[in-house]
């Protein structure tokens, strides 16, 4: 049974009472509720009118913007525009307009100490205050203070400045169960192939393509998370959100310290071959790949698209591989893409095995025809021993990797030796 709040709600000596000194609501707008804005924030729009990128503010600057349509408050340190979010204010336009184009902090802690503003405006936050000349450090000192907890806590990682406007950066958030990593690309053509996520035990990695360079995250964090994440890209304005679910409900000091060729960007000619794996949808942990010694790929048209880094990661860094088997899908020989690369990788690397799969052939095609099928499955997923570690990747429609998934199932694979990625 739901407990309904009595009417002293909340507490005659709360916090959210004496905080509040009897300020009164103002009616809003149809369409201007809550969940209408979190419904805004999560649009993608631009609501800081930077594109995506953060800046530094200085007190000069910030007192500039003190109009309805044009203001920014600083709140602990960190500036954001608030103007978007003037009709959705509970308290109405004019409360905000108190702090504008001014610090704000203590005024929010009269009437709102308890409120988790840096969730609620995370998309209207513009950067931090300067820090003054007169206390600048050195740019790579700073960013270790950053990550060790030197800078009030709850707040956005600095980043290391980079010469050049379109060096990405990256910054942090934190709820009381999710932890948000922001990577700002300054890239409009970002998605979500150009974006790979690992992390295992402490150890996070994300790895943004870049044109002809590799954008790298490298960190040890300072709490554990949960294996699940998620991955959301804002490609109007080159924005990549990876968000962590914390394993405690806690409140975290720092990010985490930095790890090899932490927030550097590698030409990718310098990277060799190697090519981390995750997924349009969903995550993939290189875990899964220790000690395998077959692995076998199932894609319909598309669903190529993680396979080719898996192939690329695997044949390069996997010493106990024995076997890799490819089994594509799809309509037409025109349908095949990358057909030409895989056949000559196939000619080079004697572990891997393609076959291609046409539901549509012409009367000329000598290879294999139809659907995905347990006669097809049966003969293709044949172990390189009996008791070979084994593992099944599989992407494609919804319907084809539905079926294949089962079909695993009934050909006995447990659910630990597959993976199935949404196209």
């Amino acid at each position: 049974m739901l407990n309904v709040p009595s009417q002293s709600f909340p507490a005659p000596r709360s916090q959210q009472r004496v905080a509040s000194g009897g300020r009164s609501k103002v009616p809003l707008k149809q369409g201007r509720s809550l969940m209408d804005w979190i419904r805004l924030t999560k649009s993608g729009k631009d609501l800081t009118g930077l594109k995506g990128r953060l800046i530094e503010v200085t007190e000069e600057e910030l007192k500039k913007h003190n109009k309805k349509d044009d203001c920014w408050i600083c709140i602990r340190g960190f500036v954001y525009n608030v103007s978007p979010y003037m009709e959705y204010h509970p308290g109405g336009e004019d409360e905000l307009m108190r702090a504008a184009g001014s610090d704000g902090t203590e005024l929010f802690d009269q009437v709102h100490r308890w409120v988790n503003y840096e969730s609620m405006l995370k998309e209207c936050l513009v950067g931090r205050m300067a820090i003054k000349p007169a206390v600048l450090k050195d740019y790579r000192e700073e960013e270790k203070k950053v990550l060790n907890g030197m800078l009030p806590k709850s707040q956005v990682t600095d980043t290391l400045a980079k010469e050049g406007p379109s060096y990405p950066s990256y910054d942090w958030f934190q709820t009381d169960s999710l932890v948000t990593i922001a990577i700002y690309t300054k890239q409009k053509d970002i998605n979500l192939d150009s974006i790979i996520v690992d992390h295992q035990n402490d150890s996070f990695r994300a790895e943004t393509i870049i044109k002809d360079c590799l954008y790298l995250i490298h960190i040890g964090l300072s709490h554990e998370v949960q294996e699940d994440f998620s991955v959301r890209v804002v490609e109007s304005v080159g924005k990549i959100e990876i968000v962590l679910q914390k394993k405690e409900n806690t409140s975290w000091d720092f990010l985490g310290h930095p790890l090899k060729n932490h927030n550097s960007l590698i030409p990718r000619k310098d990277t060799g071959d190697f090519v981390s794996v995750s997924s349009p949808e969903g995550n993939f942990k290189i875990s899964k790949f220790q000690e395998l010694e077959d692995l076998f790929l199932l894609a319909a048209g598309t669903g190529f698209t993680p396979m080719v880094k898996i192939l690329n990661y695997a044949l390069t860094d996997i010493p106990s591989l024995r076997k890799v088997k490819l089994m594509f899908f799809n309509k037409t020989e025109d349908d095949i893409i990358w057909r030409s690369q895989l056949e000559k990788l196939a000619f080079k690397d004697k572990r891997l095995d393609v076959e291609f799969v046409l539901s549509a052939p012409i009367s000329e095609w000598n290879g294999k025809q139809g659907h995905i099928s347990p006669a097809l499955l049966s003969e293709f997923l044949k172990r390189n021993l009996d008791k070979s570690k084994v593992l099944v990747c599989i992407c494609g429609p919804v319907p084809f990797t539905e079926q294949g998934v089962r079909l695993l199932h009934d050909l006995n694979f447990s659910k630990n030796e597959i993976h199935s990625f949404t196209a």
